[in-house]
């Protein structure tokens, strides 16, 4: 029986799926349970399995495709096997009524406008990559034609030859695409404020001198400085509920959760998998847990599950030699803490000159939901155990 392949729907806010990457090709064999496609959502980019056995008979969408959830994207059946209707429905062509009618006119949905444009105009565009909506019709009512479109090409044919030769020209595809649109949107729609405090690391480091032992012993991983400022911060939230929130509409909503997002760099882009309930989690758990979507990240192998949830994210460049940084909040989170290298520094104390490990913090909120006392008390608070890491057993 042949067996009609849909966009999955992952989650109760996935609305569509871009097909990346098509691991078999039409024709050939897909055994149930094998890779069948790449599939890249707004949070995770990962591998569809095959739900049945079968040949790839037809792929209804090519890659690049964006495609609503619960459409058809292909067929897998048995070799002379009947397809069913959903083939005909895709690849149907205008009836020669409503050919006249397609030729005259065809219109192209853009993001928040209706553009109209003839054939010939919408062709030339995708081969030359244009974006309708950038252009100014001068056709009747205002259409679309294909002079329009030669004018704009001709115009970016004059700007890339501009272009030294040896520049290299990257699409924006893929994870690094969905980053782009989510930092674009934070940044663009939530009113961001910073706060930077730069705190002593000594207390944090010899921590972990102490119990890398114990937890290599129990987790079978390395304990490192971001296991600990997980731990540290998540103890924080759970004094501040008002940091553990997200703005829905015109509400608030404080989250019981303790939820950690993690910024993992890959090299296409950047993942922020989740430490769930971090605040409940002993030191090895945490370490076991980040190691353990760090390798799943690395190979391609996050579920939906591993990367949504987040209540709040910790950003760690100081294994790149970074100072400070101003991270961007990863919505619908109020805030997400960037943390700097460690670097040893001479401080004066009672009088005299000291060399102490001193990081820098910069904590970004959302001022919807948060102000400056708040976030700044919050700030202290995760100061407050690094510096005495001790309270976290009070």
């Amino acid at each position: 029986m042949a067996t009609t392949i849909i966009m999955p729907k992952l989650g109760l806010t996935m609305t569509e799926g871009t097909i990346e990457k098509w691991l078999k090709k039409e024709g050939e064999r897909v055994e149930k349970g094998e890779p069948l496609l790449k599939i890249l959502t707004e949070k995770i980019n990962f591998q569809y399995e095959s739900p049945a056995s079968g040949i790839l008979r037809k792929v209804l969408y090519k890659e690049g495709a964006v495609v609503p959830v619960t459409t058809p994207i292909a067929i897998i059946a048995e070799e002379g096997e009947a397809l069913p209707e959903i083939e005909l429905v895709k690849t149907q062509t205008p009836s020669p009524e409503q050919a006249p009618a397609a030729a005259a006119r065809t219109e192209a949905k853009t993001t928040g406008k209706r553009v109209f444009a003839s054939p010939a105009a919408k062709k030339a565009a995708e081969e030359k990559g244009i974006d309708l909506s950038s252009l100014q019709g001068s056709g009747p009512e205002g259409r679309i034609v294909l002079a329009d479109v030669a004018g704009a090409a001709g115009k970016a044919t004059v700007a890339e030859t501009k272009l030294k030769a040896a520049e290299k020209v990257i699409p924006l595809t893929g994870i690094r695409k969905i980053i782009a649109q989510r930092m674009t949107e934070s940044f663009r729609d939530v009113p961001h404020f910073y706060l930077s405090v730069e705190v002593d690391m000594s207390a944090v480091l010899n921590l972990r001198e102490k119990v890398k032992d114990e937890v290599e012993k129990r987790a079978k991983v390395k304990l490192t400085v971001t296991d600990i400022l997980v731990k540290i911060v998540a103890s924080a939230l759970k004094n501040n509920p008002i940091m553990n929130s997200r703005f829905a509409g015109d509400r608030i909503h404080l989250l019981d959760e303790v939820n950690m997002g993690v910024a993992i760099a890959l090299e296409d882009g950047l993942i922020v998998p989740v430490v769930r309930r971090a605040d409940q989690k002993t030191l090895a758990e945490i370490a076991s847990n980040i190691r353990n979507l760090t390798k799943k990240a690395k190979r391609g192998k996050l579920s939906l599950e591993d990367v949504t949830g987040g209540t709040f994210t910790l950003s760690n460049m100081g294994m790149l030699g970074i100072d400070m940084m101003s991270p961007i909040i990863n919505p619908p989170e109020c805030s997400i803490l960037g943390v700097g290298r460690t670097i040893e520094k001479p401080v004066v104390e009672k009088g005299e000159i000291k060399i102490k490990p001193l990081a820098w913090l910069t904590l970004s909120s959302d001022h919807r939901i948060v102000d400056g006392a708040a976030a700044g008390f919050f700030l202290n608070r995760i100061r407050e155990l690094i510096e005495n890491p001790s309270c976290l057993l009070v």
